[in-house]
C-alpha cells in the first residue's frame, strides 16, 4: 500500500513540473471529418436474476466543415434499453462548445434509470463487512444473491455551463441538476417470474432491510427523496484530444450546494476536487494518464441515498454511483465505498497499437493497463450500538477503513477519435472488495 502512495505523490510533483514543450498534433496524421457522423451499437447482455437487456445506444457528431477535428462543433448522446424483468435505461447527453456565444459551453443531461438490484454494502467501506458466501448459493451459509442489493428509480436532469476567462485555460463553471430517487427492497415476486421453483430467489432479508429495522437509516430517508442542486467552480484545462488525451491537464474544483427549499429535508453543500494529466510517452502511441480525486460534505447532512453521487464538472456517464464499479474502481463492488468524504486515485498506461481508415472513418485500438484505489476518508456517522449485540460482529469491524485496490486491463476501439468502445477487466486485491468485474461501455474512464 505504501508504494501506491509514493507512486501517487511521484505524479504529484511531476504534475507541477511537467512542461509540454510540444503538443500531440494527433489531427496530422488523419483524415479530416466533416459533417454529421453516427456511431452506434446494440446494447444486448444478460444477467440470470435480471434477465436479458436489450436496446440501443448511438453518439451522434457533428464536425461542421472540418477546420475542428478531431474536436466537434456538437455531439448528442442517447441510450435505450430494457430488462426482460423490468430494469431500463433512457438518457440524453448533449455537448457543445461552439453552439452559445461568448465561448460558453454547455453540456445538459436528461436520464431515467430503474434499476432492479443496485449495490448496498453499508457504510465506510472496511467498517462494513462484505460476506461473500452469503450471495453464494453454493455456499452454505447462503441467503440470497439479492441481500445485498436494493432497487432504486432516478430521475436526474442537469446543465452545466464553463465560460474561459479571457481566452485562457480557466474556465468558471455554473449548473443546476435535479435529482429524484425513489428507493425500495429489491421485488422479489418480480424476479421469480417464470422462474423453475427450484432457480426462485428466496424471499428473505436484506441488508437494506437489517439498516432498515435497526434504525442505521431514519424513516425520512428510507424511501429516498429528491434535491436540487446549483453547482459553482472553475476548470483548468489544456488537454489535447478530450477523448483520449496525449498531453495536457485536466483539474477542477466544484461546489455543489442543495440548499433546504430545493430539497424535502436539511440542505448541504459538498465541495470535490479533481485532478487529471495526461503524459506521451511515444506520440501517438503510448501514454500515462493518472485522475486524483477527493469527494466531501462541507456543510450541512447528505442523505446516505446522495453520499455516492459523484459530482464533476460535466455528466458524460450514464451511471452516478461510485466509488466502486466500472466508473470509478474497477474491479471492486459498486458503492462499496461509500463515505462523507472519500479520495480516489486511478493510474493507467494506454498503448494504441493500430490506426487504420476504414469504411471512410479513422479507426484506432488500443489497449491498457490500470491500477485503481481509493478509500474513505471521513465516515458516515451511524450509531451501530443499535444493532443487536449478538449479530453486530458479522455486519460490522471495528477498525477504520483502507484503501481499496484493484488492477486491470482493456481493450478500446475508437472511432474517428470520440466515438469509443471500451472493455475493461478489472480484480480486486483484497476480497473484501469482491473478487473482480467486466465492464463494456464507451469512452476511457477519464
Amino acid at each position: 500500500m505504501l508504494s501506491v502512495c509514493r507512486i501517487l505523490l511521484l505524479l504529484m510533483f511531476l504534475a507541477f513540473s511537467y512542461r509540454s514543450g510540444g503538443q500531440d498534433t494527433i489531427a496530422a496524421s488523419l483524415k479530416t471529418k466533416s459533417g454529421l457522423n453516427l456511431g452506434a451499437l446494440p446494447s444486448v447482455l444478460f444477467n440470470s436474476d435480471l434477465g436479458f437487456q436489450y436496446g440501443a445506444l448511438a453518439n451522434l457528431y457533428q464536425y461542421g466543415n472540418g477546420d475542428l477535428y478531431p474536436d466537434y462543433r456538437w455531439s448528442l448522446y442517447g441510450e435505450v434499453a430494457r430488462t426482460t424483468k423490468g430494469g431500463g435505461i433512457n438518457q440524453l447527453n448533449f455537448d457543445s462548445k461552439y453552439l452559445l456565444p461568448f465561448g460558453v459551453r454547455i453540456t445538459a443531461d436528461l436520464s431515467y434509470l430503474t434499476q432492479q438490484a443496485l449495490d448496498f454494502y453499508g457504510f465506510n467501506g472496511y467498517e462494513s463487512r462484505y460476506n461473500i458466501e452469503w450471495e453464494t448459493k453454493e455456499d452454505e451459509a447462503y441467503i440470497s444473491r439479492m441481500f445485498y442489493r436494493i432497487e432504486r428509480k432516478l430521475l436526474r436532469l442537469e446543465a452545466s455551463f464553463q465560460k474561459p476567462i479571457s481566452g485562457s485555460r480557466w474556465n468558471l463553471l455554473a449548473g443546476v441538476s435535479y435529482l429524484d430517487l425513489e428507493i425500495g427492497d429489491v421485488d422479489i415476486e418480480a424476479l421469480n417470474k417464470g422462474r423453475a421453483e427450484e432457480d426462485k430467489l428466496p424471499d428473505t432479508i436484506s441488508l437494506f432491510g437489517l439498516y432498515k429495522g435497526w434504525g442505521l437509516i431514519s424513516d425520512a430517508d428510507q424511501e429516498g427523496g429528491h434535491a436540487g442542486m446549483f453547482k459553482a467552480g472553475i476548470v483548468y484545462d489544456t488537454r489535447d484530444n478530450e477523448p483520449n488525451p496525449m498531453n495536457g491537464i485536466w483539474a477542477e474544483a466544484v461546489v455543489a450546494a442543495a440548499p433546504s427549499f430545493l430539497m424535502d429535508r436539511e440542505g448541504f453543500a459538498k465541495l470535490a476536487l479533481i485532478y487529471r494529466q495526461y503524459f506521451t510517452l511515444k506520440r501517438n502511441v503510448f501514454s500515462i494518464a493518472c485522475r486524483m480525486g477527493y469527494q466531501g460534505t462541507i456543510a450541512g447532512s447528505v442523505p446516505w441515498y446522495l453520499q455516492s453521487y459523484m459530482i464533476n464538472s460535466m455528466t458524460r456517464s450514464t451511471t452516478v454511483d461510485g466509488l466502486g464499479g466500472g466508473r470509478s474502481l474497477r474491479g471492486i463492488l459498486r458503492n462499496r465505498v461509500v463515505g462523507d468524504a472519500v479520495g480516489y486515485a486511478n493510474l493507467e498506461f494506454r498503448w494504441k497499437i493500430v490506426r487504420t481508415y476504414w469504411l471512410r472513418q479513422n479507426f484506432y485500438f488500443a489497449l491498457s493497463g490500470f491500477l485503481d484505489s481509493g478509500r474513505v476518508l471521513k465516515g458516515i456517522d451511524i450509531d451501530r450500538s443499535k444493532a443487536p449485540e449478538e449479530v453486530s460482529a458479522r455486519f460490522f469491524d471495528a477498525s477504520n477503513d483502507d484503501l481499496h485496490t484493484s488492477v486491470g486491463a482493456g481493450f478500446h476501439i475508437a472511432m474517428n477519435e470520440n466515438f469509443v468502445f471500451a472493455v475493461d477487466y478489472g480484480h480486486a486485491l483484497d476480497n473484501r472488495d469482491g473478487l473482480s468485474g467486466i465492464y463494456i461501455g464507451l469512452n476511457w474512464l477519464f
